[in-house]
């Protein structure tokens, strides 16, 4: 990523989005060049010189001070989200850190035996761990039932990213795929403000930039957005609609990493369909369900298979 030209872009961005009326300034007519507000008309609300602001404007972030980042969240009117990710360039531009090197093959996954613990014991309760990336790193036996489609995909591990701009079952699967997919990118735009060298996130962007024109275009606006809480609204292929509410949990032992978990209204349809997909799930009794961790064995062997029905559907077709 690079951040000068992130920083000029998500403030350019910011500023074309308020009107003089939402920024309570007056409207003396006459014809505007750029939409929104004018750069003098930021550094006004700012409490700072034009000249200061179209230094930072044009990724020059050097020194900025917190009071002047305060300034200019307050002028742009920057919700917490925004306000972060404005927090998050900056440092990165007066860290001056130099891009790492590009990195190997990602090892498998390495969740804390404790942390999988937690999730196999939530049987009633879809749950899953996952990174900046979006990548599912963990996931337990009703997570992996719910999102089942997600694992239809080759890569291990399975990301949201990728099934949501790259997978034809995403249109099916989210009952809003528009929403889904501004949401998605809002979280890796974040994502790449906390962590603007990580070469595997780069080249995630890289690889949707370079397949999905709906991708660039989202990705161009520079939104942002915190995953929190919300309403997650699936059609599931067997069991049909479900609307999940959702936490998102950030793990404090383990940095970068949330847990995530879903549930519903009790007595609703999608309670009622998330007991019928449990007990799908449901070991034998006496049986030892094992872990649902995504290790290096279980993706070998869900790459194989995928591959022997990929090979046996082609001979059959042919």
């Amino acid at each position: 990523m690079e951040t000068p030209n992130d920083i000029r872009e998500f403030l350019t961005t910011r500023r074309a989005r308020l009107s003089l009326a939402q920024a309570g300034l007056p409207d003396y007519g006459g014809r505007r060049r750029v939409p929104g507000l004018r750069r003098e008309e930021v550094a006004l609300l700012a409490g700072m010189s034009s000249e200061y602001y179209v230094r930072l404007e044009r990724g020059n972030a050097r020194g900025v001070s917190e009071a002047v980042l305060e300034g200019v969240s307050r002028a742009l009117q920057l919700d917490d989200a925004e306000r972060s990710h404005l927090y998050d360039l900056v440092r990165a531009a007066n860290e001056g850190r130099q891009p790492q090197r590009r990195r190997g093959a990602a090892r498998a996954p390495q969740i804390r035996p404790a942390l999988q613990q937690l999730l196999d014991t939530m049987t009633d309760v879809p749950a899953f761990v996952q990174n900046g990336r979006l990548d599912i790193l963990a996931i337990n036996a009703l997570g992996r039932e719910v999102f089942s489609e997600l694992f239809v995909q080759p890569q291990r591990p399975a990301n949201f990213a990728r099934f949501v701009f790259l997978d034809p079952r995403a249109a099916a699967f989210y009952r809003n795929a528009d929403d889904a997919g501004a949401q998605t990118v809002a979280l890796l735009r974040a994502e790449a403000g906390r962590a603007p060298h990580d070469r595997i996130l780069s080249d995630l962007v890289g690889e949707l930039s370079t397949r999905s024109e709906p991708f660039r275009a989202l990705w161009a606006s520079h939104d942002v957005r915190e995953h929190r809480t919300g309403v997650k609204a699936i059609t599931h292929p067997d069991v049909g609609d479900l609307d999940l509410d959702f936490e998102a949990m950030t793990l404090a032992a383990d940095r970068g990493l949330q847990l995530i978990a879903y549930s519903a209204p009790a007595g609703s349809p999608s309670a009622d369909a998330l007991r019928v997909l449990a007990s799908w799930t449901a070991p034998p009794a006496g049986a030892d369900p094992g872990p649902s961790v995504l290790t290096e064995k279980t993706v070998a062997a869900e790459t194989t298979e995928l591959t022997e029905k990929t090979v046996l559907t082609e001979e059959n077709g042919a």
